[in-house]
């Protein structure tokens, strides 16, 4: 529900954005600028507030987060706007973490095992997706403009995988029976949560804009999801977990 309410808000934003442009005197098409895209993302997914329970990120790696797109505005006075754009991205990452007593669900050989793990966890995730957003612009100057709104992605592929190593599990609760979890094929925990993962996902945006040339500038943006990267009543990790990432990029 809570999913569906973010998109649907979005989705009106953007209505009310095209409905704005076909206004008498105001085409759709009339006085429109565009800006091309090209950027680099860094971040990942990650709880809202770190639990107790994850004591240390040992390793992070980003993944090849490309950003490609186009934006189009339209003026509605001197220094407010209405922008829509059309991106294709990736946000993924590589990492490691310490953990104790975190809830979660491996398999190890052929048996599947949900309790409290105690050890070290490696995650790997990946979203291709077209995104929409649908923001208002704020002109701070001839050169420098600020953008700030809602979202809209939908994934075209996804993946969530990774594994369990050097611990032991607790079947069900800490005091559950104690399962060693080792090393390599057949004694780490391995897990793959990619069906699990929302299609359709949706945020907000912050954007600044510098162009500092005709026709050539930099941008730089700030996402977070408004619902976590997999589906609700998702219970194999123990917390949601919002994708957050900057970009970093020039604008043509």
């Amino acid at each position: 529900m809570r999913k569906r309410v973010i998109a649907c808000t979005a989705l009106l934003s953007l209505l009310t954005a095209l409905a704005a442009w076909a206004q008498p005197g105001h085409g759709l098409l009339e006085g429109l600028t565009y800006d091309l895209r090209l950027g680099y993302s860094v971040g990942g997914t990650m709880p809202a507030t770190m639990p107790a329970e994850i004591r240390a990120v040992t390793s992070y790696t980003p993944a090849l987060n490309l950003q490609v797109g186009i934006d189009a505005e339209k003026r509605l006075t001197d220094r407010v706007g209405l922008v829509v754009g059309l991106r294709f991205e990736n946000k993924g990452m590589r990492t490691g973490a310490r953990v104790k007593n975190y809830g979660m669900t491996i398999v190890q050989g052929t048996q599947q095992l949900s309790g409290r793990f105690t050890g070290g966890v490696v995650t790997r995730a990946s979203e291709w997706m077209l995104t929409v957003p649908a923001t208002a612009s704020l002109h701070l100057s001839r050169d420098l403009r600020l953008r700030f709104g809602p979202y809209v992605s939908c994934l075209v592929a996804r993946s969530f995988t990774g594994y369990a190593h050097d611990g032991y599990l607790r079947v069900g609760d800490p005091t559950g029976a104690k399962v060693d979890i080792g090393r390599g094929e057949g004694r780490r925990g391995d897990y793959d949560f990619s069906h699990e993962m929302r299609q359709l996902q949706a945020g907000l945006l912050l954007g600044l804009d510098w162009h500092f040339a005709p026709r050539l500038g930099a941008y730089l943006e700030l996402t977070r999801g408004l619902s976590g990267i997999h589906r609700s009543g998702f219970t194999a990790i123990e917390q949601p977990l919002y994708p957050v990432f900057g970009t970093i990029g020039v604008c043509l």
